[in-house]
């Protein structure tokens, strides 16, 4: 098997913790298990996925909360919260308050652009100023400076019996160095990087000079470590949908097998006007999953990787994945679960 340039440090994976509308619990209780199981299994991260107006989750700094007072270790990231649909102040204040409640646990990842169907949504969200609303790259850095402590207005002191700060409270001074940006274009890792944020790559990237997906998530990596003042140091988390089938039963091969084929087509060449383009999902033994990602020169510079997991199993499902990918994926890639 071809050896990364670089050991497999860390190991998260990714949910995006579906439920029934009926039943909103169930679905939600069903991913905070998911966690927890992923802590005991000795996975270093794991990541929640943003859904608005679905069936997935819609709040998951809200989840993530209730996940750090059921862990101790692993670490909670957002992957990621699309920043069109809020107010960074307001979620200053929110992560830090999480991160605060889990150690210094939590990674918000986040990206820009308008919220999606923003034209259908947009009276609801912002009736009355949805003009006016910037959704590129300001919003981000606004929300990098609030959660770095920033001045937020000029007024600190005592105001009769109550005292106010000039910056977000409660402040949790290493969130800032905790933050990711989730990009799919060179022009999203050269920014990221010259803000000196982390970066996040998934399955999914604009077709802009090629359209070899291999070569262009190479390019997105080496562009942000150029950009980075940590250069190769900088942190950069490659997330692709990963089903290892090692201890699955017949029926749950069939399925993942099934599922992969059903969504092949779209990554056959880049979809829609702003040309993404789509990795297939690896499914197939541990064995075979880690020969095809030590190929993938992308892979080869990076060593943290957040796993996704695939939409619309069963939780069971999720348990067996989530067990071979820990016990068995993860080794054959180099990397040691944490104790």
């Amino acid at each position: 098997m071809p050896q990364s340039s670089r050991p497999l440090r860390k190991l998260g994976f990714l949910t995006i913790g579906l439920f029934d509308a009926a039943e909103p619990r169930a679905g939600h209780e069903s991913t905070l298990g998911v966690i927890e199981l992923g802590e005991r299994l000795g996975f270093d991260s794991a990541w929640v996925r943003h859904r608005h107006l679905q069936y997935g989750i819609s709040s998951p700094v809200a989840v993530l909360a209730a996940a750090t007072q059921r862990t101790s270790r692993i670490e909670l990231g957002t992957a990621v919260i699309p920043l069109g649909w809020e107010n960074p102040l307001r979620l200053a204040e929110d992560l830090a308050t999480v991160d605060i409640l889990s150690g210094g646990r939590l990674n918000p990842g986040v990206s820009v652009g308008p919220p999606m169907h923003f034209d259908r949504v947009r009276h609801a969200l912002y009736p009355d100023t949805s003009e006016a609303e910037d959704f590129g790259y300001e919003r981000v850095s606004r929300l990098l400076g609030l959660v770095r402590g920033e001045r937020v207005t000029d007024f600190r002191g005592t105001e009769g019996f109550e005292s106010y700060s000039d910056r977000v409270e409660p402040h949790s001074p290493g969130l800032g160095r905790r933050m990711w940006y989730g990009g799919a274009s060179l022009r999203s890792a050269r920014w990221a990087g010259e803000q000196r944020m982390n970066f996040l790559t998934s399955s999914v990237v604009r077709a802009e000079e090629s359209e070899d997906f291999a070569a262009i998530q190479l390019s997105h990596v080496r562009e942000f470590r150029a950009h980075h003042p940590d250069g190769e140091r900088a942190r950069v988390s490659q997330g692709l949908v990963v089903v290892p089938t090692d201890s699955a039963s017949p029926g749950q091969r069939a399925k993942y097998e099934a599922y992969a084929r059903q969504r092949l087509p779209r990554t056959a060449a880049p979809q829609g006007p702003a040309r993404m383009l789509f990795a297939p999902d690896l499914v197939g033994t541990s064995e075979q999953i880690a020969e095809r990602l030590s190929a993938q020169p992308a892979f080869r510079e990076v060593d943290e990787v957040a796993f996704a997991l695939p939409f619309a199993f069963e939780h069971e499902d999720y348990v067996q994945i989530l067990t071979d990918i820990a016990t068995r994926l993860g080794p054959a890639l180099g990397w040691s679960p944490a104790a």
